[in-house]
């Protein structure tokens, strides 16, 4: 009997052993925890709440079809000159009955590798009867509609444009529904409250340069509205999209941000 239970605890030694090395192999990983912003970045609505906000990205309502990865909440953050430049764009619009319109502000690094992923796919092609009806996909990245960074990650980059007040709200979008090609006339385009620019926001089309000569009347002199605005604050047009403006002075020249759109993200 005594040899039996010498060798039953032989057993059951390493037994244990073994247990407590499953459970502490099992035990979770503490995860990294994300990167928080510069002082120096705000939230636009913290310094102008009266801009209007329609963030694109963290909806499907975009030329990927879906929530792009880095945006947690629908707000504009930016770096506080850049804010402050809006500001001053904004107040001078109110009295003349307009308002500013954001669609996107800082982008994160990793919004940017998703854009650059979703471009690798080839066969996602569920919006592209809307943001880029003519333009092959396999060429996104060769004219230029695609890169793998963006100044907007760096906090002073931002896409807008201009409301007639008071601005009634933009219907949302339904996934699934039928689209119509962001160049086409307004009234056949998806629903904006904006002023009509021509094409869409983040149309994937030569007509949404700036200054293409196609674009005439009314519609150019709206493109003039918003970019006179813009300028006299310090801010540049980017000529291929008219809708995307940098601050001249931008603070984070050389720096790409992975932070989340989150105002957690914030530590001003």
């Amino acid at each position: 009997m005594p040899k039996l239970t010498t060798l039953l605890r032989a057993l059951v030694l390493p037994l244990a052993t073994l247990a407590a090395v499953t459970v502490t192999s099992a035990a979770p990983v503490q995860a990294r925890p994300e990167p928080k912003a510069p002082a120096q970045f705000v939230a636009l609505r913290d310094v102008d709440p009266t801009i209007v906000q329609e963030m694109r990205y963290i909806t499907p309502h975009n030329f990927t079809g879906a929530p792009v990865d880095g945006y947690r909440k629908a707000m504009c953050i930016l770096t506080r000159p850049a804010a402050e430049g809006l500001h001053r764009v904004q107040q001078g619009l109110l009295r003349r009955g307009y308002s500013l319109k954001v669609y996107d502000c800082y982008r994160p690094q990793r919004a940017v590798d998703d854009f650059v992923a979703w471009a690798a796919d080839l066969d996602a092609t569920q919006m592209k009867a809307e943001f880029y009806p003519q333009v092959d996909k396999t060429r996104l990245f060769a004219d230029g509609y695609i890169a793998a960074k963006s100044g907007h990650s760096r906090g002073s980059t931002m896409d807008l444009t201009v409301v007639p007040l008071p601005a009634l709200p933009t219907r949302p979008y339904r996934p699934g529904e039928p689209l119509t090609p962001c160049y086409g006339p307004k009234a056949e385009r998806f629903p904006d409250n904006s002023l009509d620019m021509g094409t869409g926001f983040d149309c994937f089309d030569t007509l949404a340069h700036t200054l293409d000569p196609r674009v005439t009347g009314v519609q150019h002199a709206n493109r003039m509205l918003l970019m006179d605005a813009m300028q006299a604050q310090g801010f540049t047009n980017l000529p291929e999209e008219w809708w995307h403006y940098t601050l001249d002075s931008e603070p984070f020249p050389d720096t790409y941000f992975d932070f989340p759109v989150d105002r957690r993200s914030l530590t001003s």
